[in-house]
């Protein structure tokens, strides 16, 4: 297909004259939305009475429901199809998305590794090379696994001596990993199988003759029970996955999570355990190859993260935050556990990560949400920064205690991703790839600016906008936020978001409370019963930029997905007369029940359950299935898969058709439910882009953006 330049889509969108345009479906109560029957179960929660109409959604393959989905698709695809411009939307996102990209390499056992994707194929491909000016060679491609392009790689990792790939291939979005080895030499699978895993990484022995994992018991259904007694296990290569050698468990602990690292010198095993989404967990160790031995208890209680970063001489590093809200880093001799040493204390910034390479410590920061790195020896002496092209995201920075380089890629929301080769002896970066897409990034500029929330609360946002932008409360804006599970949103460049700026609207990223941004007590100040802050900061987001000029209710539209659908839901419920759009996409929408599905438990650190009397009330009262009452609302395009096994659909189907029985004014509650689809990773990019033209065509209409007549968005 042609490509489409920023320029041309203008002339496209101009050239859609009213008079050819489809007529416009009925919107708001004059729409007939699908039949969504009511039916009587009614829940006590402490004496509270708590009707639950559409229970039955609950069951993603009743007909009843398959029915229903097929109606909701019907009307929501027909009402957007009506949008003359969805074509010319989507025809630019394609020519948008077709150029070469690739990964941050990594090396081992002497071959260079990296994903590549041409432009358009579903999903990218893994190649290998013997070196970095060595010509590669295609190793693994996830295309040829499916037809649909729904089978996706979901996880790799490559033996120490170069010799055998372990890859997790995922079908249909699910966050089931099934796990294949392939000889790497030959380009041929084994005949290993790993089936029935989630939420594990494989970690191969110093011989590379096996490899740690960890799976949860095979399931009577798949795509709704809940995620329990996961165990650490040892898969030795050519053995059936039912001869596995159990490493670790704890059946009194059906909660626990597991992982497994080998130090770089295969001496000590690192078995890390987590219990939930906190940023909390243990530590245990042993040495390596020695299943008689006894574990010893490095951190043996729940109260600070602690994450290995490698192993330097006698001494495990880790980054923590015990005694360190924000972070520091500390080592300890698993020989005599009993000292540890801090080596980078605590700063003013976050600590996101540390990395060992070579004989030094690279250390990312967050620093008020935008990446900082910094270099120290391994005894902690300061060596300096590495320097950035801007405000924006720096990640990578693999690598080994016998490396003098690495690898790391920067981008920010106008530049896309570069992939950097750092140097230690000399401190300097160098382009290793470049990313060319059909974008000019020039007249448009990033502002970082803060407001203040109702309770006081400064809090910053990134606002994105064309250079020569009027403010007279015009512009259709599009506010995106998160808030939850200690995730910070940080400066990145997003293709979907392209045309949105191309056509002159104001793209805005919000980092509300309960994110990562500034440690624990900016996550802790988002959680559990203080969650309504969240819901206020966003509310504050939207008032800043319509007081501000950038912006008025009826063209701001706002988004989130996953926890951030949530946040969307509950804020469209809580303040509908602030809003013209909303996209809530695979939202947690039933807080009361969300914890009976799959992995749902683990996110009761964040939440609460309704099993507490006390966070029952705070959940109820923003739930957003339950807080659907009759009364005025923007139009709402919900998302989500049809076998979505992390945040299972019923949440949208219960929040689209509780929030359809209450709408009483005139725009649109849609639902748009991909098939073949789960919570969105590995998703094809044939279906990324038509879900993305659909949601862009969704707000051209839904804010009334005429533009053919009132104003053409784009402002060459």
């Amino acid at each position: 297909m042609s490509r489409i330049s920023a320029a041309s889509l203008a002339l496209i969108l101009a050239a859609c004259p009213k008079a050819e345009a489809p007529q416009p479906l009925p919107q708001g109560p004059s729409i007939r939305y699908p039949v969504a029957a009511r039916g009587d179960v009614v829940d006590d929660y402490h004496g509270t009475s708590v009707p639950d109409p559409y229970r039955w959604m609950e069951d993603p393959d009743a007909p009843e429901t398959v029915a229903w989905v097929q109606a909701e698709n019907e009307l929501s695809s027909a009402w957007i199809g009506a949008v003359p411009q969805r074509q010319a939307l989507r025809d630019r996102l394609e020519a948008l998305w077709n150029h070469e990209r690739y990964s941050v390499p990594f090396e081992r056992g002497g071959k260079v590794f990296y994903l590549r994707n041409d432009g358009l194929q579903n999903q990218s491909v893994l190649f290998v090379a013997d070196g970095l000016e060595a010509e590669a060679r295609a190793l693994l491609d996830p295309n040829t696994l499916s037809e649909d392009g729904t089978v996706a790689l979901a996880g790799l990792s490559v033996s120490r001596d170069g010799a055998h790939l372990a890859y997790g291939v995922s079908d249909g979005g699910s966050d089931w990993i099934t796990w294949r080895v392939r000889d790497i030499a030959t380009g041929q699978d084994t005949d290993d199988l790993l089936e029935w895993t989630k939420f594990t990484d494989a970690t191969w022995d110093a011989a590379g003759e096996g490899l740690y994992y960890a799976r949860y018991p095979q399931p009577e259904n798949a795509l709704e029970d809940a995620n329990r007694f996961h165990k650490l296990y040892y898969h030795r290569l050519g053995t059936p996955q039912a001869d596995d050698l159990l490493v670790l468990d704890n059946p009194e602990a059906p909660d626990w999570f597991y992982e497994a690292q080998l130090t770089h010198n295969g001496a000590w095993l690192v078995a890390g355990m987590s219990r939930s989404t906190e940023e909390k967990n243990l530590v245990w160790i042993r040495p390596a190859g020695d299943e008689s031995a006894p574990w010893t208890h490095l951190v043996d209680t729940w109260t600070a993260e602690y994450r290995l970063v490698g192993m330097a001489e006698d001494a495990l590093i880790f980054k923590t935050t015990a005694d360190a809200p924000l972070g520091r880093v500390v080592a300890v001799n698993p020989s005599d556990p009993s000292v540890w040493t801090e080596l980078i204390p605590e700063g003013e910034s976050v600590i996101e990560s540390a990395s060992l390479v070579g004989d030094q410590l690279i250390v990312s920061y967050l620093q008020d949400a935008h990446t900082a790195v910094r270099r120290y020896g391994l005894d902690g002496t300061p060596l300096g920064e590495v320097a950035l092209p801007g405000l924006g995201t720096a990640e990578g920075f693999d690598g080994d205690p016998d490396k003098t380089r690495t690898f790391y890629t920067y981008s920010d929301f106008t530049t896309p991703g570069t992939v950097f080769q750092y140097d230690l002896a000399s401190g300097a970066s160098s382009v290793y790839r470049t990313t060319k897409v059909d974008f000019d990034g020039t007249p448009y500029v990033t502002d970082q600016v803060f407001f203040t929330s109702k309770d006081g609360t400064q809090v910053p946002m990134f606002v994105v906008h064309r250079e020569d932008i009027a403010l007279d409360g015009t512009n259709p804006t599009l506010l995106y936020g998160y808030g939850g599970f200690n995730v910070p949103l940080t400066p990145s460049f997003s293709l979907r978001r392209l045309p949105w700026l191309e056509l002159g609207g104001v793209f805005v990223v919000a980092n509300l409370r309960g994110g990562g941004e500034y440690g624990e007590a900016w996550h802790a100040a988002g959680t559990l019963d203080r969650k309504q802050n969240v819901f206020d900061d966003f509310i504050g987001a939207a008032e800043w930029l319509i007081a501000e000029g950038y912006t008025r209710p009826d063209r701001l539209a706002i988004e989130g997905g996953s926890n951030g659908g949530l946040l969307v839901g509950a804020t469209v419920l809580q303040r509908p007369d602030l809003f013209g759009a909303a996209l809530p996409a695979v939202g947690v929408m039933d807080m009361l029940r969300y914890h009976l599905f799959t992995i749902g438990w683990a996110w009761a650190s964040d939440y609460g359950t309704s099993d507490d009397p006390e966070l029952f009330k705070t959940l109820y009262a923003y739930s957003p299935v339950h807080n659907a009452v009759p009364a005025t609302y923007p139009a709402v395009l919900v998302t989500t898969g049809d076998h979505d096994d992390r945040v299972v659909p019923a949440h949208s189907f219960k929040f689209t058709a509780a929030l359809q029985a209450a709408q009483q004014g005139p725009a649109p509650i849609l639902a748009r439910i991909e098939t073949r689809a789960g919570h969105g990773a590995g998703k094809p990019t044939a279906m990324r882009l038509d879900e993305y033209a659909d949601q862009l065509a969704f707000l051209v209409r839904a804010l009334h953006l005429d533009l053919p007549e009132d104003q053409p968005l784009a402002a060459e």
